[in-house]
């Protein structure tokens, strides 16, 4: 490799609808990457994980294009039409309710037809925009890895479906939040969404034998880490316990990163390790749209969400 190549992975914070942002920048980004970076590796979270599939599938797969893939599965998974629509107020309602402080019942996904209708869209909208019976053709160990973080629900612990391991399941378990779906069963064990995990998994990337270490580490990151203010109302109570719950393993995989980097520079590790740099593409509406709008799959919202990320991979390719 000469000294002007740069090893890149790309990591997909989760955040449902607002990662529609995400699948804006993988757009860009993948379309208008110079050719002195080469991706060595994807990762993702729920919705993350959802856009880093779809971009690795379309990176590898030699008849498929990333950025039309991404663009394909939002405008599906967007209420266009009546059923969904239908839905997608009834949500919007349900949340219009609770903030203004009218109890609304609460029904386990497990007893919950819509939740299982929910599920089985989802699935779909998955399988008909990734052949997943195809991948194992696409591994010939060249290919960038895949990385996609999910929860054990019994056990308690972290598990990363990797590229010989996807599947539809191992997306929904990534993107199981346990107040829509049921926990998702793969091989007898019960995934949750990977917010509670590793969101998105970042470490693996140097931890991973068959993939080359990145010199850079592309985040793109939907929750903020900081505000201003504590907040005061219960609607800014919860909005940011949202933010700092899905930024607490995400924490935890950087200080991992930056420690590596520090016994690198000191000489504590052996001369394969290399440093790697981790730069941030940030979600630009994180001060403006609450943790329920992360639910809201308004199709005029979601091309917005779409837009803002092409905007901001834009810039961020400015930067580098």
């Amino acid at each position: 490799m000469s000294t002007n190549e740069t090893n890149v992975a790309i990591a997909c914070q989760g955040g449902g609808s607002h990662t529609a942002f995400t699948a804006g920048v993988l757009r860009e980004l993948l379309g208008s990457i110079p050719e002195e970076y080469t991706i060595v590796g994807f990762s993702g979270t729920s919705g993350g994980a959802a856009c880093a599939s779809l971009a690795w599938y379309g990176h590898v797969h030699p008849d498929e294009d990333p950025g039309e893939l991404l663009s394909e599965f939002w405008t599906e998974l967007s209420a266009t039409s009546p059923l969904h629509r239908a839905a997608n107020n009834l949500l919007r309602w349900n949340i219009r309710l609770q903030r203004a402080g009218i109890p609304m019942p609460e029904i386990s996904p497990s007893y919950s037809p819509g939740s299982k209708w929910g599920e089985n869209e989802f699935r779909d909208l998955l399988e008909s925009t990734i052949d997943f019976n195809s991948v194992p053709a696409l591994l010939d160990g060249t290919e960038p890895g895949l990385f996609i973080s999910a929860i054990d629900v019994c056990a308690g612990t972290f598990e990363v479906f990797r590229e010989t391991d996807i599947s539809s399941s191992a997306i929904l378990a990534s993107a199981a939040e346990p107040h829509l779906f049921e926990a998702v069963e793969i091989d007898g064990n019960h995934y949750w969404d990977g917010l509670f995990s590793k969101n998105p998994p970042i470490s693996d990337f140097m931890d991973a034998a068959d993939i080359v270490d990145p010199d850079e580490i592309w985040l793109i990151k939907i929750n903020p880490q900081e505000r201003p203010d504590p907040p005061r109302t219960m609607e800014g109570i919860n909005n940011r316990r949202n933010e700092l719950s899905g930024n607490l393993s995400l924490n935890a995989e950087v200080r991992f990163v930056e420690q590596v980097n520090d016994w690198i520079e000191q000489g504590h590790l052996p001369d394969r390790y290399t440093h790697t740099d981790i730069k941030r593409i940030r979600f630009p509406r994180s001060s403006t749209l609450d943790w329920r709008t992360k639910l809201d799959r308004d199709p005029e919202f979601i091309q917005r969400l779409v837009r803002d990320g092409e905007t901001q991979a834009r810039k961020f390719l400015e930067t580098i």
